[in-house]
């Protein structure tokens, strides 16, 4: 088990210095991975069928490639991602390097809930919209948006949970933050006590993002 000497350390330099890698390998890949997820997902909402602008190829093109990139295993689009992570940021290991796999991982998850979230919109809304001679973009941004954000709120809130989960997964391979402490300094050293006090941080965080996620959803509703 660890000792006081020891704790002492933990607590004010290991586990402070994890949790700003952590917020900020959470933080910049959502906000990044939400706004790409909007621009996919009014792409996809747009180019439907039933859409503003039906185009059956852009629609079912895009929507294959989100769902390549749902398909891989976090820790599996890491590795794969790695040469594009070298090319954008110019090393493979560090929390920066992480903010790359983490927003391409994230973004494909968001705009799917994004487009769930417009899809649900009223259709009645929208004809309303246009028999008022409303353009496109104004149907886009003041009617679908608009009624959507609720939802999206919602949907966004989980993803960002799933994303401070990637940020545990990304210590495994170099990236800092809660995961790594918890494998260099607990897991390795077979130490409980450090396994249990990462653990009591991500909930901690969890509940956060939770709870300031269900107010922003009660205001907007």
């Amino acid at each position: 088990m660890i000792n006081f000497e020891t704790l002492s350390e933990f607590l004010s330099d290991i586990l402070p210095e994890a949790l700003s890698q952590t917020l900020y390998m959470t933080i910049v890949p959502a906000i990044l991975a939400t706004i790409l997820g909007f621009i996919l997902a009014i792409i996809l909402v747009v180019t439907k069928p039933s859409g503003l602008s039906p185009n059956h190829t852009i629609n079912k093109s895009l929507g294959f490639v989100v769902n390549i990139f749902r398909s891989f295993p976090f820790i599996i689009l890491i590795v794969a991602l790695m040469p594009l992570t070298k090319l954008i940021v110019g090393t493979r290991i560090g929390e920066t390097a992480a903010l790359v796999p983490i927003t391409i991982g994230a973004a494909p998850f968001i705009a799917r809930i994004i487009e769930g979230a417009l899809n649900e919109v009223d259709e009645g809304l929208i004809e309303a919209a246009k028999s008022f001679g409303a353009t496109k973009w104004q149907i886009i941004f003041k009617v679908m948006i608009k009624e959507a954000m609720p939802s999206v709120v919602s949907g966004v809130t989980i993803s960002v949970i799933s994303i401070l989960g990637y940020t545990a997964m990304a210590g495994a391979v170099g990236a800092g933050g809660i995961g790594s402490v918890a494998l260099t300094y607990g897991h390795q050293r077979n130490d409980t006590a450090i396994i249990l006090y990462t653990v009591a941080v991500l909930i901690i965080l969890v509940q956060i993002i939770q709870g300031l996620g269900d107010l922003a959803y009660k205001k907007l509703k």
